[in-house]
C-alpha cells in the first residue's frame, strides 16, 4: 500500500508542477535575451546587422502618451559599407520594438 501512495504522490507532484509551469509561462514577461533576439530579427528585415546589445534592467518609456516598461538596447547596421548605430526600446509585455533612433 505504501508504494502505491508514493507513486500517486509523485505523479500528482509532476502534474501540479507541469500545470504551474504552464501558467507561469503565460504571465511571465519577456526576457532581455528574447527581446534582443526579436529586435535583431526586425532590424535584419531592413538589412544586415553587425552588432547588438541590451540592458538587462527594464525602464519606463513614454511614447505617444503611453508609458511602457521596456528594455533599452542597440543595434549596429551596415548601410552602404558604413556602420550606423541605433538605439531601441522593446516592450516588456509583447516584445515589440517601441522605437528606434539613430545615434552618433
Amino acid at each position: 500500500m505504501g508504494m502505491k501512495k508514493a507513486v500517486l504522490a509523485t505523479g500528482l507532484g509532476v502534474a501540479v508542477g507541469y500545470l504551474a509551469r504552464q501558467q507561469m509561462e503565460q504571465i511571465q514577461k519577456i526576457t532581455p535575451e528574447k527581446a534582443l533576439k526579436q529586435a535583431k530579427e526586425a532590424f535584419k528585415r531592413q538589412g544586415p546587422i553587425s552588432g547588438s546589445w541590451i540592458y538587462m534592467k527594464p525602464e519606463s518609456v513614454e511614447k505617444n502618451g503611453l508609458t511602457y516598461q521596456a528594455y533599452r538596447g542597440g543595434i549596429t547596421r551596415n548601410i552602404d559599407g558604413e556602420n550606423k548605430p541605433y538605439e531601441f526600446h522593446v516592450d516588456l509585455e509583447t516584445g515589440a520594438v517601441i522605437d528606434a533612433v539613430p545615434t552618433t
